[in-house]
């Protein structure tokens, strides 16, 4: 478990470096069409955050390993995806390489999609480990990180 904080906290910086680079990249001029559709994308990041925020309560963490005494939740917006939080940011971040990206902000987005991504497995590894049977059944009912949608391989008949 001491190995996994690390690894938590670890993740939890370099995501913190994603954020900055954003931040630092060059963008060009904003456009209304960009201000209206990259301004809605960043509400509903968000939304999606703060709902994520109220569903966890006192089980929210920065990072992510669960707390020990940290019941699965399956309610609220994790009946949506597993990983809302994940989901609002990629959302709003999206919605920032709308408003304002360049090139270089829409690469850097794929790289904390590709990031956000391999955070969530790994993530979804613990709650299984910890959660077991209950934790399969909610990740087979329940997309990791886009609603209505899996990334699932089908199992043979």
């Amino acid at each position: 478990m001491k190995n996994d904080s690390a690894r938590g906290w670890l993740l939890v910086f370099v995501q913190v470096v994603i954020f900055i680079v954003f931040a630092l990249l060059p963008t060009r001029e904003v456009t209304m069409g960009g201000a209206i559709t990259g301004g809605l994308l960043i509400v509903v990041g968000a939304i999606f955050i703060g709902w994520a925020f109220i569903s966890l309560g006192n089980a929210l963490t920065a990072n992510p390993v669960p707390l020990s005494h940290a019941e699965l939740r399956t309610q609220r917006v994790f009946s949506v995806v597993r990983h809302p939080i994940y989901t609002g940011v990629l959302t709003a971040l999206l919605g920032f390489v709308v408003l304002m990206g360049s090139w270089w902000t829409l690469a850097w987005w794929l790289v904390a999609v590709a990031f956000f991504w391999g955070k969530s497995r790994w993530e979804d590894s613990l709650l299984a480990a910890k959660h077991g049977d209950a934790w399969i059944r909610w990740s087979h009912q329940t997309p990791a990180l886009l609603p209505f949608i899996h990334f699932r391989k089908k199992s043979a008949p």
